[in-house]
């Protein structure tokens, strides 16, 4: 690349829950953004009781893989990097998603660990936030796994723990609206997790928490009493703790008929966002934090960024 050109890169994040795509021209500090898609995959389906991708799940995925290789090829990509996160890693027969994945992409797919995952959507969600608001702690509740970075210009600290949306519906809050016996389950394992993320990163050191992904977005939207999802509206709100809990209790006892009627809410989210919000509202609750920064830039900016470089 000649020094001052910008490079057009794709970067796909595979998560637990979605497959998402960003197309965007990078050149120094320098962003434009061009086109961003998702599509929810659920590719983790049951590989936390079975510990094995399900057929249909890769199927899915890798027919979303195919979508995003067309929009590729039409805007003239010149580098493409594809990482897969918490399901892949925990996923014995993960040589099937990622050989179907490089036959679709010609490129060397990625199963990236917790501490990558952690650095690369620090790098995404502080890259438009002023230093003088450091120390951040960014936490990403993914569907597998939840990550918790903690730094200012750079990653200090990082933990990955096992607390993803998807992950504790599966395990816990099987019905909608999950049970007080379900939602106790889940609470302890999710308190215990944070907490164990609390060994490595320092939480009281952090002046602002920065919540990126799905989840944090979707509770924005609902604090924001959005009537549609807009994530320019959503991008860099700053939503209170008690607005974070009481957005999970709404959650907590709506049906799920009343979750999808939500103007705001992704079909894919419906049923893993009462998970997911009370993942939130625990974290605010044992980091200490008053509110949270809903950053709708994330692993993908992260991925994007360092493609460029």
């Amino acid at each position: 690349m000649v020094v001052g050109e910008s490079m057009r890169v794709a970067a796909i994040d595979c998560g637990t829950n979605s497959i998402r795509l960003l197309i965007a021209d990078v050149s120094g500090s320098n962003f434009r953004e061009v086109s961003r898609d998702m599509e929810i995959v659920r590719l983790g389906q049951g590989v936390d009781k079975t510990g094995q991708f399900e057929p249909d799940a890769i199927s899915r995925t890798l027919l979303a893989t195919k979508k995003f290789a067309e929009v590729i090829a039409a805007k003239g990509v010149e580098r493409i990097r594809f990482c897969a996160t918490s399901a892949t890693r925990d996923a014995s027969n993960r040589h099937l998603f990622i050989d179907g994945v490089r036959e679709i992409l010609g490129i060397e797919p990625e199963v990236i660990p917790g501490t990558e995952e952690a650095a690369l959507s620090f790098m995404g969600a502080t890259k438009e936030l002023l230093p003088a608001d450091g120390p951040f702690l960014v936490v990403d509740i993914g569907g597998g796994s939840t990550e918790f970075v903690l730094g200012t210009s750079g990653v200090e600290s990082a933990k990955s723990v096992n607390i993803g949306c998807v992950r504790m519906s599966e395990r816990h809050l099987t019905h909608q609206p999950p049970s007080l016996e379900q939602l106790a389950a889940a609470t302890i394992d999710i308190d215990e997790a944070i907490k164990d993320a609390g060994l490595t990163v320092p939480f009281s050191q952090a002046q602002t928490l920065v919540a990126v992904a799905g989840t944090a977005t979707t509770v924005a939207a609902a604090a924001l009493n959005l009537a549609t999802y807009d994530r320019y509206a959503i991008h860099l709100s700053h939503i209170s703790a008690a607005k974070v809990h009481e957005v999970a209790h709404m959650f907590q006892s709506m049906t799920r008929e009343q979750i999808s009627a939500l103007g705001y809410m992704h079909p894919g989210r419906v049923d893993v966002i009462t998970s997911g919000a009370l993942v939130l509202s625990r974290v605010m609750k044992l980091t200490g934090a008053l509110e949270f920064v809903a950053s709708e830039s994330d692993i993908l900016d992260g991925m994007a960024w360092g493609l460029a470089i």
